[in-house]
């Protein structure tokens, strides 16, 4: 297998129909930020950022190909030493997307990007080519609507989740205290999407997590997505409105089948009523009309996701590099990290995990 390293914005036309026809081919790569549309926004929106760092940084996609063609593709931002996905720490997947049959050495890409290491945090589980190179997995929970939203509601009861009859029971008691609801799919209102980002910095910064915002290239990257017109890729804000007032916003990407959720605020003075989880709810129902059959919720360990999923599909964290000192470094600090884990010193044992996860966002957004 050939690999060719190429910058996204200069994929042909060939190549990008390739990549998402290798997409349409398995449910888990049916995933905006598996698509050639993500790497190429990334590109645009991180720019002037990696022209002022210089030493080579830049967004590349690594193309695989043998003599029938493209094989697979996988974009990353490719600094002097190190590689990690493009347009991490937002990218809530990562990996190849390749044909069934395509072997692909990991080691042999990491030497074809240039550097020493790639660095993961979001990858597809299943990808037998890195399954050496895990260090650690979650779940990724999704709702598979194929059916219509009655169909998976059926199920869900069906499965002894009370939060359809919860939602339900919310959201007459918001009608009847606030009104009819006034729910928008691919919003325009540039004032609504100003306040919902707004109200995702505050959430940041309340619970001490680290302000992606603060970052010029990802404010770009959020804002060109928002102005997308682009029938199979882009962003797409969602918003509910009682009484004139805005109650909740999700800005969600869209792929050809796929809306995957991905910022989610709510105003403060309707906390009581949950219109965060009742938008969720409306979008759902609003899919029975569009292409879409798959809300994907991305990772995290919380209720919400559990009892609204009715699938999950594995992601990893790890590294995969050729000797070399920033290779021996991350595997140092993955001992560390393990070590501690297997500790019953509770949240003690928590803190190299973090405090990586922590550095490698800060990296991300520089």
């Amino acid at each position: 297998m050939d690999i060719d390293v190429i910058n996204p914005l200069d994929l042909p036309a060939s190549a990008v129909a390739r990549w998402s026809a290798l997409q349409e081919q398995a449910p888990a790569y049916d995933s905006p930020f598996l698509s050639p549309h993500w790497a190429r926004a990334v590109a645009r929106a991180q720019a002037p950022e990696l022209e002022r760092q210089g030493a080579g940084t830049r967004v590349r996609v690594a193309v695989m190909s043998n003599g029938e063609g493209p094989q697979g593709f996988m974009s990353a931002r490719v600094g002097a030493i190190t590689a990690i996905p493009a347009g991490a720490p937002m990218c809530d997947y990562q990996g190849l997307v390749t044909a069934p049959d395509a072997e692909v050495d990991p080691r042999r890409l990491v030497q074809a990007l240039g550097v020493a290491r790639y660095d993961f945090t979001h990858m597809l589980s299943e990808q037998s080519a890195f399954s050496p190179h895990l260090r650690g997995a979650v779940d990724s929970w999704i709702i598979d609507a194929r059916d219509g939203y009655e169909a998976w509601a059926t199920q869900r009861k069906a499965a002894g989740v009370g939060i359809i009859k919860d939602l339900d029971k919310k959201g007459r008691k918001a009608e009847r205290d606030l009104g009819a609801p006034e729910f928008t799919a691919f919003s325009r209102s540039r004032t609504d999407f100003d306040q919902l980002i707004a109200w995702k910095r505050g959430q940041l910064n309340a619970t001490g997590q680290t302000d992606i915002f603060a970052s010029s290239w990802v404010n770009r990257l959020v804002r060109d997505l928002f102005n997308s017109r682009d029938p199979d890729f882009g962003g797409v804000l969602f918003t509910l409105h009682y009484g004139g007032e805005l109650a909740a916003a999700h800005f969600h990407l869209h792929g050809r089948h796929t809306i995957h959720g991905w910022l989610i605020a709510h105003n403060p003075a309707f906390e009581k009523h949950s219109p965060g989880l009742l938008l969720f709810q409306h979008i759902l129902r609003w899919m029975d009309e569009t292409p879409y059959s798959r809300l994907d919720l991305g990772a995290g360990d919380y209720r919400f996701k559990r009892e609204l999923a009715n699938t999950a599909q594995s992601v990893a964290h790890g590294f995969v590099g050729v000797p070399s000192p920033v290779t021996f470094l991350r595997q140092a600090a993955y001992g560390v990290r393990h070590a501690a884990e297997r500790l019953p010193l509770g949240k003690v044992s928590e803190m190299p995990g973090k405090a990586m996860r922590r550095l490698d966002i800060l990296r991300a957004l520089r």
